[in-house]
């Protein structure tokens, strides 16, 4: 099963989501050293501004895989200093220069930041865990609590996107990490959150109808039971639940990959559940997911941080570090979000992969089959049977509907987020889709009219070509509640 609809790799590479419940604390199984550690490249040390000093360090991870990084630090000031380690969104072996942003401004507040290069080994589009993840934060908090100049009493952990998961994780297996803060964090399973991000570009773009109701997230639940989505249905909040440290959730007004009004809501409960209130969230407006700058609504996503998200972590830090977490606490402008994201259960058995995949087996066969064995005929010189337009449109448009949709879906699916690409757009539809439609509903009344010809003819015609009208029904038989589950025969 985990090894079926390989094609669908390419519609894959938005997910963000795969991880693993979280168990009781535990000892990091990383090791921090000062001198490089072989076993993996070591990328070039990246360039700092000149009011800041960085320092090169390797860890070992999860499994013992040697990780490298950097610390920046203030060049002058005082000793003791509290440091944060910074955890990547998705993506495979992101270099550590992706951070650099947020490391310049939060070192420039004071901090000891540390950016490291995320694995490779171990994490794919189809493979990934969270608490291999967070096992090799863990390792990097152990490097940042050995560095000159830091308090290791006062070193936390910073997620975004992905890292959301991640660092309640590591979070609630140390007591070595002192606070936590979230940027974009979801609270919704992978999946959820998933759909709900391609179904919010698409509606961006300006599709409704059964294209963004149905066929998007019936895509999904296939994919989710062909083993091509990893840890689809993990449900975040217990681990949330047993985050004892003071967290600070910061959340962009236009967040486009995680819906901005369900998480926080969702990271209060589970907080407030684990007996935590010393947590803060804030909303920054004009923000996109990373809290940068966005000039229209989320799409773009500037260089800049949003104005005083740098301020807000490093005063806040300074409050948490001091012993003076807040409590509780809700600031900034309400964010937007035009629709709520929708539940995603495993799919009942007709939406298997696994049916799905016999299904569309079916449909080639059925409907492949017919003009191969007329071409078959033709080029051995025997004689034509008999064959109605109604037959031809089916094994034609059947196909075409078939393979058309898989096509279009896995395409929406490659760009399906924040900047949806559906094509020219007719009345919420886009028209690939609806020339889909069209044709579905073409190929059932060809269904229809090919039973009865099949049936007026049923004396006169030769046993083969019974067989082969006879497998050509049962394709279009198959596709009418084939249609109607992906949404082709749904406004």
């Amino acid at each position: 099963m985990r090894r079926i609809l390989p094609a669908v790799a390419a519609a894959l590479c938005l997910v963000t989501a795969a991880p693993v419940a979280a168990g009781a604390a535990t000892t990091a199984t990383a090791t921090a050293t000062a001198t490089t550690i072989t076993g993996a490249a070591v990328a070039p040390a990246p360039a700092v501004p000149s009011d800041l000093k960085a320092a090169e360090v390797s860890f070992r991870g999860s499994g013992g895989l040697a990780m490298h990084g950097t610390v920046l630090s203030p060049a002058e000031g005082r000793s003791a200093r509290p440091g944060i380690v910074l955890v990547h969104g998705a993506g495979t072996g992101t270099p550590r220069t992706k951070l650099m942003g947020e490391a310049v401004e939060f070192a420039r507040r004071g901090l000891s930041v540390l950016i490291y290069d995320k694995r490779s080994e171990g994490y794919s589009l189809f493979h990934r865990s969270y608490s291999q993840l967070a096992d090799d934060a863990l390792g990097a908090v152990a490097a940042l609590r050995s560095q000159p100049g830091v308090d290791p009493a006062k070193v936390g952990i910073w997620g975004l996107s992905e890292g959301g998961w991640v660092a309640p994780i590591a979070a609630s297996r140390s007591a070595d990490i002192a606070f936590v803060v979230l940027v974009g964090a979801n609270g919704l399973p992978p999946l959820r959150q998933q759909t709900w991000t391609v179904a919010a570009g698409l509606r961006k773009a300006g599709v409704s109808g059964s294209l963004v109701d149905r066929a998007e997230p019936v895509m999904y639940q296939m994919i989710a039971d062909g083993g091509m989505f990893p840890e689809p249905y993990y449900d975040p909040e217990p681990t949330i639940a047993a985050v004892r440290q003071p967290v600070l959730g910061i959340w962009g007004t236009h967040d486009l990959l995680t819906p901005p009004k369900e998480s926080p809501p969702i990271f209060a409960r589970a907080l407030e559940k684990g007996g935590n209130r010393h947590y803060a969230f804030h909303f920054f407006p004009g923000a996109d997911h990373a809290a940068h700058q966005s000039p229209d609504g989320g799409v773009t996503r500037l260089p800049e941080l949003a104005p005083g998200y740098a301020d807000l972590v490093g005063s806040w830090v300074g409050e948490v570090t001091a012993g003076r977490p807040p409590t509780a606490r809700t600031s900034g402008p309400a964010p937007v979000q035009v629709t709520p994201s929708r539940p995603m259960d495993p799919p009942a058995w007709w939406g298997s992969g696994a049916i799905q995949l016999v299904a569309l087996a079916l449909f080639v066969v059925a409907f492949g089959a017919y003009p191969v064995v007329a071409l078959a005929r033709r080029l051995r010189g025997r004689s034509q049977a008999p064959a109605t337009r109604a037959a031809r449109l089916l094994s034609a448009g059947g196909l075409t509907v078939v393979l058309g949709s898989f096509s279009y879906l896995f395409y929406l699916l490659t760009t399906g987020g924040k900047l949806a690409a559906p094509g020219p757009v007719l009345a919420g539809r886009p028209l690939i889709w609806l020339a889909l439609q069209a044709l579905a509903v073409a190929s059932v009344i060809a269904t229809i009219l090919t039973a009865l010809a099949w049936r007026r003819s049923r004396g006169s015609v030769t046993r083969g070509e019974r067989v082969r009208l006879g497998l050509l029904l049962a394709g279009g038989t198959v596709l009418v509640p084939w249609a109607l589950h992906w949404g082709l025969l749904l406004p």
